[in-house]
């Protein structure tokens, strides 16, 4: 039975399909600017059993871009600040709430007993993310990589390739490299921006710990990567299985 709050994309995808996505269990891992947007995204579209993953807390200079990010949710872990949107959505939804942060044996171990039907990396330090990327691969989880947001203005130019096919992304350029060196080059799809970046809109400071540099943000633009990562999850999981 599909819920009555579904019921416009029933009407736009027919109830077997939202039935098929219903069934799916998603992964998302990093919940801020892209990654907050994209996991309520996928539990509007639809997906009934989700996994969240975020160990940071909100901060006020968040609220230029975050959803979870609000004065009023100063200091709370985005997990649970998204684990409660996410319900207030779909009550119904089967939601795991992990608010850690993931190195590559914790990353190991949220794969060794459970199974994904898709994952979203939206991790924003490198280690972490090739770590993620290189688990979800041998676990043979297909998963969609959210690259450098930051200091980008123009939403026309964001495109979703296979990481091969990715270029002018600082970010992208350094999770190839890892990559390559495990012997990893292409395999899982990737939203990125060629966009240039300006790079006196980034500067070196130790609040960004554990990444060594800020960039400025713009509110939408985030917001639209995550959304597009979304969509890569959903109109991937509608299809009948089988099918490219």
């Amino acid at each position: 039975m599909i819920p009555y709050w579904l019921s416009r994309t029933e009407l736009l995808l027919g109830a077997e399909t939202v039935g098929h996505m219903m069934e799916h269990h998603v992964l998302v891992v990093g919940l801020g600017g892209v990654g907050g947007i994209c996991a309520e995204m996928i539990a509007r579209g639809g997906v009934n059993r989700m996994t969240i993953v975020d160990a940071d807390v909100v901060e006020l200079s968040n609220c230029n871009r975050q959803i979870p990010a609000l004065h009023s949710n100063e200091g709370r872990k985005k997990a649970e600040v998204m684990a409660e949107r996410l319900k207030d959505i779909n009550p119904n939804i089967q939601l795991r709430v992990l608010p850690m942060f993931l190195d590559a044996e914790k990353t190991e171990e949220l794969f060794r007993h459970n199974h994904y039907d898709y994952a979203v990396d939206c991790i924003d330090t490198l280690s972490a993310k090739v770590a993620f990327l290189k688990t979800c691969l041998a676990h043979q989880v297909p998963v969609v990589s959210a690259l450098g947001a930051g200091g980008k203005v123009d939403p026309s130019q964001v495109q979703v390739a296979d990481i091969s096919k990715t270029h002018q992304c600082k970010l992208a350029q350094a999770v190839r490299k890892k990559l390559h060196e495990s012997g990893i080059y292409t395999g899982f799809k990737a939203v990125f921006s060629p966009e240039q970046v300006d790079q006196s809109r980034v500067i070196v400071s130790e609040k960004a710990f554990p990444k060594k540099s800020l960039i400025g943000t713009i509110s939408y633009m985030p917001a639209i990567f995550g959304c597009v990562c979304a969509s890569v999850v959903l109109r991937d999981i509608m299809k009948p299985s089988g099918t490219k």
